[in-house]
């Protein structure tokens, strides 16, 4: 089987933003004017394409990120839709992973939102090119020139309008675009027919200015535009789209565009503007790992002639095919019957189907090439962000990191052959979500499950019983808590047995450390003159991995520690690698009790979005539950309230700002930090835990 697309016409593209900005809505348009659908798919109807989860279409929001592709001219254009929703921001922390480039929307009305900025800071630490549609343009209160603006303040970026709109809200009837110097007017209700004519008379001047600007922004990067610039020569179209495209590739700027999916205006410029600016999977730098063999750095060059590479970075359970593997082909094809090695866990697999994505519909193919997004069904013991190569030439590709859970409810089966059911569903949705966590409670024997947030926890229970048909009763939320120390204490650590025959010996001298926050756990090695031979420094920092699972204060997991190794001892015969282990638990078991530990509490960032009227009951009541107002900020006639406030104190706060604010106030809320708890309420809550396990 041939490659049918040139891969410098690939499009390897996302389109992400704050939940209700319109992605599912602007991915469906797509759809439907490429001709991969006949019919608009409309989420509001719960009849989206791209949204085919019935948790999704009862709730008009997009949970899972679903992957499709769609013809443009002579392009193929790889399309994720992903989630808005924080408590889902796994879905779109994976699939810019593998992206190429990312098509960043924004409502007219609402500008930048809390999840535009997770998202921006999220492709911006994967150094992916942006460009923006500012969508919602015949919404009240819309402002396409106040979003650009935002853009510059809350990104630091340099946004380019490429397009400005004629008329806003009820009077938004076209574009103007800013490269051909031309007028874009839809000629009926729904933005289906339109002409394009000369600029209006009364938007000349507008027109020039941002044109120039343009013109002035593309000659900053640019010698030969600024060189024809300055002579006053004409400058051609495809001369701007070149040099845009350039910038846009360098991350040095982001073109904006305009438009209304729902209304159908916008879309047709969009799909140009992914050709025009966005990358090929030629136009990215080549892909780095680490041979596993030799530990050196390798690259991998993006052609279809290279040995197979590719990044597992969804795993999702089928009704149909089983198990599907979503992967990204970095470099050479991938044919149906081929063994590739898995560099993580070191196994190897064939692939007995490859699949081409359209929501949750399936078409099998033959052979997948370089650049290509595909379903890999037949891998067995994978998981999100393995690496897939051929067993001839090996690589490790960088994995993904997810977020820790901050919220957790205890579950139970409510019969023995539920009990079993229990089981397959929660390992099936773990494998499939690298955020949800299971545990059982070694004193109560309960099942814990563990993730993003309440909404994230009550899709997941919903699943269970509709997918998985498991009778479950579910207790209260309770948040994830962790430990860490607070003063810096030097400990021995010693693990020593002797018996008749061979014995156990280890003996290990650290110094522990309060980390700075978020930092996690960090290990140095300072022995010196070979005290402790080096096979042995290993196991040493697994034991204290293994003690910092259960604090000593209330049993949570500790983080933020550095453990310095100083000075120890071995013995010829009896060490082991167990005995040092052991010996690296109980030093850190030692440190944590002498270290004056604390208890941290998830910190959550809250945006409100509430009218003047209630602005006051609105923070009263966020102080109250021991929140610090960050800042209040005035949009639209609207109040802006930022605020910090404990995840244990946000339970149920959808219905207090309902019944507070008649239903006119919206929020969003995400995990920013972990804090010390109050003294007051770290005794409270530690006299309550172990009030449950004298139980």
């Amino acid at each position: 089987m041939a490659r049918t697309v040139p891969i410098e016409k690939i499009r390897n593209i996302g389109i992400a933003a704050h939940i209700d900005a319109g992605k599912t809505t602007t991915t469906e348009r797509i759809l439907y004017y490429s001709g991969k659908t006949y019919k608009i798919g409309e989420v509001d109807d719960g009849a989206a394409v791209m949204d085919w989860m019935v948790q999704e279409q009862e709730r008009g929001i997009t949970i899972t990120s679903a992957a499709t592709s769609c013809y443009w001219g002579e392009n193929r254009i790889n399309i994720i839709d992903t989630p808005g929703h924080v408590d889902f921001t796994v879905e779109v922390e994976r699939s810019l992973r593998i992206l190429d480039g990312l098509v960043a929307l924004f409502c007219a009305v609402g500008g930048v939102e809390p999840q535009s900025e997770t998202v921006w800071r999220q492709a911006t630490k994967y150094n992916i090119p942006r460009i923006a549609f500012v969508n919602k343009m015949d919404r009240s209160g819309a402002d396409f020139f106040y979003v650009v603006e935002m853009m510059k303040s809350k990104f630091n970026v340099n946004p380019i309008p490429v397009q400005i709109p004629i008329g806003k809200e009820d009077k938004f009837t076209g574009i103007i675009d800013l490269v051909t110097m031309k007028a874009i007017l839809y000629k009926d209700v729904m933005g289906i027919k339109y002409s394009v004519e000369e600029i209006p008379a009364d938007m000349a001047d507008i027109a020039n200015k941002y044109r120039q600007e343009l013109i002035e922004n593309i000659a900053n990067y640019n010698d030969d535009i600024l060189h024809k610039y300055i002579e006053n020569i004409d400058i051609s179209e495809s001369e701007i789209i070149s040099a845009l495209r350039k910038i846009t590739l360098e991350v040095n700027a982001v073109p904006v565009l305009c438009g209304a999916s729902f209304k159908n205006k916008g879309i047709q410029h969009l799909l140009d503007a992914v050709v025009n600016f966005l990358p090929s999977p030629v136009d990215i730098s080549d892909p780095k790992g680490i041979n596993p063999d030799s530990g050196e750095e390798e690259t991998r060059k993006a052609r279809d002639d290279e040995s197979f590479s590719g990044l597992l970075f969804k795993v999702m359970t089928d009704p149909f095919v089983g198990k599907l593997n979503y992967v990204r082909i970095y470099s050479g094809s991938l044919k149906v019957g081929t063994q590739v090695l898995n560099t993580t866990t070191d196994n190897k697999d064939r692939v007995s189907k490859i699949i081409e994505l359209h929501a949750n519909s399936r078409v099998e193919i033959d052979e997948a090439f370089c650049g290509d997004i595909v379903g890999v069904v037949g891998l067995k013991n994978v998981k999100t962000g393995d690496t897939l190569c051929a067993p001839s030439k090996p690589i490790k590709y960088e994995s993904i990191v997810f977020p820790d859970p901050v919220i957790s409810i205890a579950i139970e089966p409510k019969t023995k052959s539920d009990q079993e059911k229990l089981g397959v569903a929660l390992n099936k949705i773990a494998e499939e979500d690298p955020t949800f966590k299971i545990n059982i409670d070694s004193d109560s024997g309960q099942t814990i499950i563990s993730g993003m947030g309440e909404l994230h926890l009550e899709i997941i229970v919903d699943r269970m019983l509709r997918e998985f048909k498991v009778d479950a009763s579910v207790g209260k939320p309770q948040v994830a808590y962790r430990e860490t120390i607070t003063r810096d204490v030097e400990v021995e650590g010693k693990y020593i047995r002797q018996s008749g025959g061979r014995g156990q010996y280890g003996h290990a001298v650290l110094h522990f450390y309060p980390n700075e926050y978020g930092k996690g756990f960090e290990f140095l090695d300072k022995t010196k003159g070979g005290t402790i031979p080096k096979e042995y420094i290993k196991p040493i920092e697994m034991g204290i991995i293994d003690a910092m699972q259960s604090g000593e204060l209330a049993g949570y997991p500790v983080v933020d520690v550095k453990a310095v190794l100083l000075d120890g001892s071995y013995h010829e015969v009896d060490s082991s690698d167990l005995a040092f282990r052991i010996a690296g638990g109980r030093a850190f078991r030692e440190a944590n009790t002498k270290g004056a530990p604390i208890l941290l509490e998830p910190i959550m960032d809250i945006e409100v979005v509430v009218p003047d009227e209630y602005m006051g009951e609105v923070i009263g009541d966020l102080n109250s539950k021991r929140g610090k107002i960050m800042s209040v900020m005035l949009r639209n006639n609207l109040r802006i309230v930022k605020a910090d406030v404990p995840l244990v104190m946000m339970f149920g706060y959808a219905t207090d700002l309902r019944s507070k604010t008649q239903g006119r106030a919206t929020f969003t809320m995400q995990f920013k930090k972990h804090e010390p708890v109050p003294e007051s309420i770290a005794n409270e809550l530690l006299r309550k835990v172990k009030g449950s396990i004298a139980v």
